[in-house]
């Protein structure tokens, strides 16, 4: 989820277990359990590999996504406490901090963050697993986020907006501010995918 896996790299038992500090069997279950998310595939071979996302892939995670984050933000902006909504906002703060100094990594990771903050406040756990697991899918691209650039021109921010509906406690607000951030804020993962 943290894009630090590359499409197409192996998975390799040995070395996987020597970076986590654990023995080779409960990383074989790990692995296992990622092959049966889709996170990772199992080749011929019995090789566990990143997978290669394509353009058909990721239109359908997004769309998944859209509806799915989309209805948790609806919900969160009847349910989100002052304080969870600080919470989101100071995440949000952080990211717009990174884009100034250029550490698009860290920016990447808080950006997951509060996708998944916000889902977390929408208060529907299957949904909130559904959506990690797109999120876990998606890793291994996340890292050209920024390939079509920084979408700060948006005035305001897609989670500015976002915010701003929680603490109006508008719900279809919400939904649309957080459906635009999908879209358009992942233009980049889009082009990255159709370049191949």
């Amino acid at each position: 989820m943290r894009g630090q896996l590359k499409p197409g790299e192996q998975m390799r038992l040995r070395p996987m277990s020597a970076r986590f500090g654990i023995s080779p069997t409960p990383m074989r279950e790990a692995l296992l359990r990622l092959v049966f998310e889709r996170a990772l595939v199992l080749d011929g071979r019995g090789t566990v590999t990143v997978p290669q996302l394509t353009v058909a892939q990721l239109l359908e995670i997004r769309a998944i996504r859209v509806d799915l984050e989309g209805n948790t933000a609806e919900a969160a902006a009847t349910l989100a406490t002052p304080e969870q909504i600080d919470a989101l906002t100071g995440v949000h703060d952080q990211i717009m901090a990174c884009h100034k100094t250029g550490d698009f990594s860290r920016a990447i990771d808080l950006n997951t963050q509060f996708h998944l903050d916000l889902c977390r406040l929408g208060a529907m756990p299957i949904t909130y697993e559904l959506v990690e697991n797109l999120w876990v899918r998606c890793g291994p691209i996340l890292s050209h986020l920024y390939d079509s650039g920084i979408p700060d021109d948006w005035s305001p921010h897609p989670h500015t907006r976002v915010i701003d509906a929680l603490n109006r406690r508008d719900g279809p607000a919400a939904r649309n501010s957080l459906c635009q951030d999908i879209i358009e804020g992942g233009k980049g993962l889009l082009d990255h995918v159709r370049r191949g």
